[in-house]
């Protein structure tokens, strides 16, 4: 899980105005971190099953948010796609 420290930080880094916290870049970004967590935790616990079918549900919720945006507003898809250092 995220401290509230990082939480604030990224959604600080990512928000378009002063109280914003669910643009999809924000919601993006909190995906991102906790997708780069878990996959390090099932690194060590290979048959963790059930962290793995969680890991698939938030990698498929950031891909729906990511082609949401990239419909809507595509300027504002390739910043987070650059910010964020996604492949896509």
């Amino acid at each position: 899980m995220l401290s509230r420290e990082e939480r604030t930080g990224l959604i600080g880094k990512h928000q378009i105005h002063g109280k914003d916290t669910g643009s999809p870049e924000v919601q993006v970004a909190l995906l991102s971190s906790r997708i780069a967590q878990l996959t390090g935790h099932l690194k060590a616990n290979r048959k963790d099953h059930s962290s793995h079918r969680g890991l698939m549900k938030m990698v498929s919720r950031r891909r729906k948010l990511l082609n949401y945006l990239a419909r809507t507003d595509n300027e504002r898809y390739t910043k987070l796609v650059g910010a964020l250092g996604l492949r896509r």
